[in-house]
């Protein structure tokens, strides 16, 4: 199971130092978006995550705009081997 962030600790966790990942359509991520995130869509996380995020110990949250495709790409980044890989659960709705 997949380690998991909720909204009300999210301010908290990015100043950690966080590679923010969104994992939501180009238009959606237009719309709006965490300060500082990088737009890779879910559907292309498996191909380009690598080039993005090259330290598979680096700390990483994906989100979306319900938790769920955040989900399916955590899940491919663990796969992949990447091993701090934190999902915002519930998802983003207000940037």
């Amino acid at each position: 199971m997949g380690k998991e962030i909720d909204e009300e600790n999210l301010e908290e966790f990015i100043k950690t130092g966080v590679t923010i990942i969104d994992v939501r359509s180009k238009q959606e991520y237009d719309e709006g978006h965490i300060d500082g995130a990088i737009l890779i869509p879910e559907y292309e996380i498996k191909e380009r995550i690598e080039e993005i995020v090259k330290n598979k110990e680096e700390k990483i949250l994906v989100y979306c705009s319900s938790g769920t495709r955040s989900k399916i790409a955590q899940e491919e980044l663990i796969k992949k081997g990447y091993k701090n890989v934190y999902n915002l659960k519930d998802g983003v709705f207000y940037y």
